[in-house]
Formats: structure tokens, sequence, C-alpha cells
């Protein structure tokens, strides 16, 4: 038997087929539980439409989604809350200024300053706000609690012109 013969190269092609359905079937499954966890909603009928979440990068409104998304599932993991994760997503996204405002905040009020409450919202919506200033605001709608006992807060999120998080209030700074 020669080297090239189909007898000879078969064992190989068969374990590089193997390893390739192998690993589209483990990516397929990851990317769905991925997809699956990203989506906030209940299960509804299969008839229902995917939800879909999109951005720019370089947005404000984009950058403070992202932040407030990576936040909640940070700190609301009830089980295994990562506050690592937290520590680091504040460094990233707060000015060192705000970040020490901030903490003084949740010391007073007992209560997480991001969020400016003591439990974890059940969904958020992030809106452009407009320009103020030097920076621009976005607004975050939190709900919180579920059925006929819920309560929304609006936030509104003033971010200076080089990306980072200079308040977080009740009130809108226009």
């Amino acid at each position: 038997m020669n080297r090239k013969s189909p007898a000879h190269r078969r064992p190989g092609r068969r374990a590089a087929v193997a390893a390739g359905l192998v690993l589209a079937v483990g990516l397929g499954v990851s990317t769905q539980v991925s997809a699956q966890a990203s989506v906030h909603a209940p299960a509804k009928s299969s008839a229902a439409a995917p939800q879909s979440v999109s951005g720019t990068s370089g947005q404000v409104v984009t950058r403070v989604a992202d932040f407030y998304g990576a936040y909640i599932d940070a700190i609301g993991d009830y089980t295994d809350p990562d506050a690592t994760l937290e520590t680091v997503l504040r460094k990233h996204y707060l000015t060192p200024d705000f970040a020490k405002r901030l903490a003084a905040w949740e010391k007073k009020h007992g209560a997480d300053g991001v969020l400016r409450a003591q439990n974890v919202p059940r969904k958020w919506t992030v809106t452009d706000n407009g320009a103020v200033g030097n920076g621009h605001e976005v607004v975050v709608a939190l709900t919180f609690g579920s059925g006929e006992t819920t309560q929304k807060t609006k936030l509104f999120v003033l971010v200076e012109r080089y990306n980072h998080i200079v308040d977080i209030g009740t009130t809108s700074n226009r």
C-alpha cells in the first residue's frame, strides 16, 4: 500500500471529519445557550419573532447600555454575584472622581449607587437624551419587581466627551 492510497488516508480523514462534527455541534450548542442566556424575556410560543440587540462602537448610548447590561449581570446573580467584575466595570466606565462620590452616596444611603436601589432590576432600557455642555446625557429606565408589583426608576447618566460616566442622578442635567 502506498502513502497516497485511499485506505491509508481514511483514518486521518475520519478523525478530521469527526473532530469537525464535534466542534460544529459544540459551537452550535454554546452559541444557542449564549443567545438564550442573553434574552431576558419570558419564553413565549414558537411563533414569536427572535429578539435582537444592536449597538454602534463609540456611541454613548451603546456604551451606557453595555455598562448597565454587564453591571446588572455581574451583581444580579444572587447565588454567585461577581464582585470582581463589578469593581472592574466601575473602574473602566466611571471617572475616578465620580467613583469616589458614588461610594460616599452608597455609604450614606445603603444602596447601590449605579442602580440607586438595594435590589437588581428585572429589565432596563437606555435612551439618548442629547448633548449637555461638554458631555452627553442618557436616560436609563429600570423596572423592578414583576406582575402587579413593579416599580420603575428613571436615571440620568451624564457621560463626558471621553466616554466616561461623570454622574448618575434622578434628575436631568438639561
